[in-house]
């Protein structure tokens, strides 16, 4: 089977509430441009188009299908669209060429959380029966995790503050995040609690935002881009949606679906950690040391849309070795609540 590789990437500006509709056209055109763009495509070369969104997040039904008016009435074109973050979808489109039925596949994910109450709709994702009838929102739901954490002395509060000081010092460097900047460990720990034992930095804002990626086989990749990033694994596992039979401070999950891959020479990692504790634990579970560089980008800490935010994870790590920056490097998107599904990702220099 072809290998597959990234060849473009492009993302919305994250911001805390734009002006358009929840279908994210608005914010899917120009970064279809963008891509196209860099890559020398058009619409008429893709061979497979597959989106991430929800109509949960959307508020009405079929959502996903006003997006395709993004793409455009002609060509028709081969579409598929799962619902939850796009990296699934990329998933998707990887088996496509895998199996040789496509050599380029488009793959995109957006959301609009400012249109509605984000908290109260991701506890929608919780046990239908014993759990959602509660409306235990997510971020409370993610400060029992990070309690668990502290009373078992897997982390300090000074920890969380210093992942969160350096997530916003890396996204100065991101011109899509939504939040960046320096600030000082002792002035976020002298911040009030938001969901005791969390604070505000310590969960990932609010987010519009969208993200778009070309993946192409090996032999096209070739001629699109100088350095295509190949995706030389992926694998994804999960977790029972069962809180009370998960050890919520560690993630069997991301453990089994690293362990399936080879790790050896990752450089950078782009994790998606929506809570401080959160990048922790899957640090943890994929046995990533210092000399890893996480989330150079920034990490969805400083910018977080929903359904895009996993598939911009890969994108970012890609861009590290489109851009000669990287010869390796690791991306990991998860769905559901507290670190329940996760996919992992390595990306490497065509050979």
């Amino acid at each position: 089977m072809p290998d597959v590789a990234v060849v473009g990437f492009a993302q919305a500006p994250n911001v805390r509430s734009t002006p358009g509709t929840t279908n994210g056209v608005e914010m899917l055109v120009p970064i279809f441009a963008e891509v196209f763009e860099r890559t020398g495509l058009s619409k008429e070369d893709i061979g497979f188009w597959c989106s991430g969104s929800s109509d949960y997040l959307a508020g009405r039904a079929f959502s996903f299908i006003a997006a395709v008016d993004a793409i455009g009435a002609f060509p028709p074109i081969h579409e598929s669209h799962v619902e939850m973050d796009a990296a699934w979808a990329l998933y998707e489109a990887w088996l496509k060429i895998r199996m040789g039925e496509v050599d380029t596949a488009l793959v995109y994910g957006f959301g609009k959380s400012s249109a509605g109450q984000l908290r109260r709709v991701l506890a929608l994702q919780m046990d239908p029966y014993v759990v959602a009838p509660l409306w235990p929102d997510s971020v409370s739901v993610a400060g029992i995790q990070a309690r668990l954490g502290l009373e078992s002395g897997l982390w300090s509060e000074k920890d969380l503050a210093e992942v969160a000081a350096r997530s916003r010092a890396d996204a100065a460097g991101n011109p899509a995040a939504q939040v960046s900047g320096t600030v000082e460990i002792a002035e976020l720990l002298d911040a009030p609690y938001f969901a005791d034992p969390l604070r505000a930095h310590d969960i990932a804002p609010i987010t519009d935002g969208a993200a778009v990626l070309v993946l192409a086989s090996a032999e096209r990749a070739a001629d699109l881009v100088d350095s295509p990033a190949v995706i030389t694994g992926i694998e994804h596992r999960v977790d029972s949606p069962a809180l009370g039979v998960r050890d919520l401070t560690k993630s069997p999950s991301t453990v089994a679906a690293g362990r399936a891959l080879d790790l050896d020479g990752v450089e950078v990692a782009e994790l998606h950690a929506p809570f401080t504790h959160q990048e922790l634990i899957l640090r943890d579970a994929l046995g990533l040391g210092d000399q890893v560089r996480i989330n150079p980008s920034g990490g969805v800490l400083t910018g977080n849309p929903m359904f895009s935010a996993g598939l911009a994870r890969i994108g970012e790590a890609a861009n590290r070795i489109l851009d000669g920056s990287a010869r390796k490097t690791l991306a990991h998107a998860t769905s559901g609540p507290v670190l329940q599904q996760n996919l992992v990702a390595t990306l490497e220099v065509l050979s």
